[in-house]
């Protein structure tokens, strides 16, 4: 999950903790550089999204 808005106890979060979901929060712009059906590799450790070809 890629979201620009949140924090640690934001429903996303919680969501994706839930499910054991990669998760990238609170991140300015992170969504833009996305296109629809693009695939990315969340690094939720390290808090950064990358765009695959």
């Amino acid at each position: 999950m890629v979201s620009e808005v949140g924090g640690l106890m934001t429903h996303g979060t919680v969501i994706a903790r839930e499910y054991g979901l990669p998760a990238v929060i609170g991140v300015e712009r992170a969504t833009r550089p996305i296109r629809h059906g693009q695939r990315i590799r969340l690094h939720g450790t390290d808090g950064f999204v990358e765009l695959l070809p």
